[in-house]
């Protein structure tokens, strides 16, 4: 039985503790949707000043929504469209700041100030997104970008 950890307020040392808790949670399955839930909700809980946080699944030349907590979300991004489909478009992680300043941004909470999203690309090939936004300006720091690519990273072995 999963339970909520108290994080100790050390950034690097807490992410070290998420990656082992996803670790945990996908040892043993083998449905995507069952992990790619369960590492949202695990996401969710750990990471603070977020509205929304998930992941869209690239299907048929689009990302199409998946599991994610939060408000209800735009359900499909065309490639290279706003910050997921830009994310996509250069496989690259998009740490933006004000999303306000970004060309194309897609306004699916008006509530989003910041942005971070992940590409999440097995063997080549482009499996989706992990998207997480943020009510305050520049929440996101080198840091959160650095251990969601591990958490990433992490995640993606158990998707292949």
């Amino acid at each position: 039985m999963f339970q909520a950890s108290m994080y100790s307020g050390d950034k690097v040392k807490d992410y070290g503790l998420l990656i082992r808790q996803l670790q945990a949670l996908s040892e043993d399955e083998k449905d995507p949707i069952a992990i790619l839930s369960n590492a949202s909700a695990l996401l969710n809980q750990f990471l603070e000043e977020t509205n929304w946080v998930g992941f869209y699944l690239w299907k048929e030349d689009e990302l199409v929504l998946g599991p994610f907590q939060g408000l209800p979300a735009c359900i499909r991004i065309g490639y290279g469209k706003g910050v997921c489909g830009t994310a996509i478009q250069e496989k690259a992680t998009q740490r933006i700041a004000d999303v306000h300043q970004f060309p194309g941004h897609i306004a699916c909470d008006s509530a989003t100030k910041s942005e971070i999203v992940v590409p999440v690309i097995i063997n080549g090939t482009i499996y989706g997104v992990l998207d997480i936004d943020s009510p305050v300006t520049n929440r996101f720091d080198e840091t959160d970008q650095e251990y969601l690519e591990k958490f990433v990273d992490t995640l993606q072995g158990y998707l292949s």
